[in-house]
């Protein structure tokens, strides 16, 4: 019995040889970047010195973890990261959803190919160049905002260093760069649905809100909930380029997040496994989110991610 089935598999592989050829680019990229690299993780467990080397580091466990957790600044930079994270899911992630809604009501082709090629551009954009942009828009010496806030109100108001504006600033930049390219999958979607249930909500009187509202909000929920799923595994990952180069020494009590911390700590201390640690606890939270929130969609009838 074990012969036969082991010659059927040789059959398949010999029938289908040149599939598995170029499925080998493939796997070979994700055993030596993705798969390979785990190996690193064993940082976040030692004491580790370049002089010495990875393998005889000393073993020091979870002394690493420990530390993080006491430190003064871990309840801190938890909240800085939560807060940023859930501003990011109340407004950013409805956004593509909501411009995508608009768009499918555009009826003439060429307005609804110019507006969405307008609004792809910012996702190209550098953030490098959109933090530029920003201190150029909203500096106090000469920022086009500030002058326009002096002309009406006599007043200037300092967003760039001012803590308090700097979480709505990372939205709203965020907002722009990528509310655009986030229609994209869920414009898609729509395309997916079915016209003649419009059509016979027309017969039954239902304007355009209540199709909206009982067949294209329904037909597209199972993409949503997938795409919400996915994107709890980033509750911790606020993207450090973005936040790196809109923090200065007036805002970092609310601008300091893991991702910088982790850049601070590993790169400018040198402190690798103690980063390491950091940076291992972020990924061990963002896959317990991802199974915990595909298990409630399960629970309450939608389609996960698996």
């Amino acid at each position: 019995m074990a012969l036969a089935s082991e010659s059927r598999v040789l059959r398949r592989l010999k029938r289908d040889k040149w599939l598995y050829v170029l499925l080998l680019p493939g796997l070979l990229y994700f055993l030596l970047f993705k798969y390979v690299p785990m190996w690193g993780v064993l940082l976040a467990f030692k004491n580790y010195q370049p002089f010495t080397g990875f393998w005889k580091s000393e073993w020091v466990g979870l002394e690493h973890f420990h530390n993080f957790f006491q430190n003064p600044d871990f309840f801190r930079l938890l909240r800085n990261t939560l807060l940023l994270s859930l501003y990011n899911l109340l407004f950013f992630f409805p956004a593509p959803i909501v411009l995508a809604l608009m768009l499918n009501e555009v009826r003439i082709s060429i307005y609804k190919r110019t507006i969405q090629t307008l609004i792809y551009v910012p996702h190209f954009i550098s953030i490098v160049i959109v933090a530029s942009i920003s201190y150029v828009l909203l500096t106090t010496e000469g920022g086009i905002v500030n002058e326009l806030l002096f002309q009406y109100t006599g007043q200037k108001i300092n967003f760039l260093a001012d803590p308090d504006w700097f979480r709505p600033l990372i939205i709203l930049q965020t907002i722009w760069k990528e509310c655009g390219w986030g229609t994209i999958i869920f414009l898609a979607a729509l395309a997916g649905v079915d016209a003649e249930q419009y059509e016979a909500a027309v017969m039954d009187g239902a304007n355009r809100w209540r199709q909206i509202w009982h067949i294209t909000l329904p037909s597209i929920r199972s993409t949503i909930i997938i795409l919400l799923i996915l994107r709890m595994g980033d509750v911790l990952e606020n993207g450090f380029e973005q936040i790196y180069l809109m923090t200065n020494a007036l805002n970092r009590e609310k601008a300091d997040v893991f991702d910088t911390y982790v850049y601070i700590m590993g790169i400018t201390q040198g402190a690798f496994s103690y980063s390491t640690a950091v940076g291992l606890f972020k990924s061990i939270v963002g896959v317990i989110l991802v199974f915990s929130s595909n298990y409630i969609a399960k629970k309450f009838g939608q389609s996960g991610i698996y």
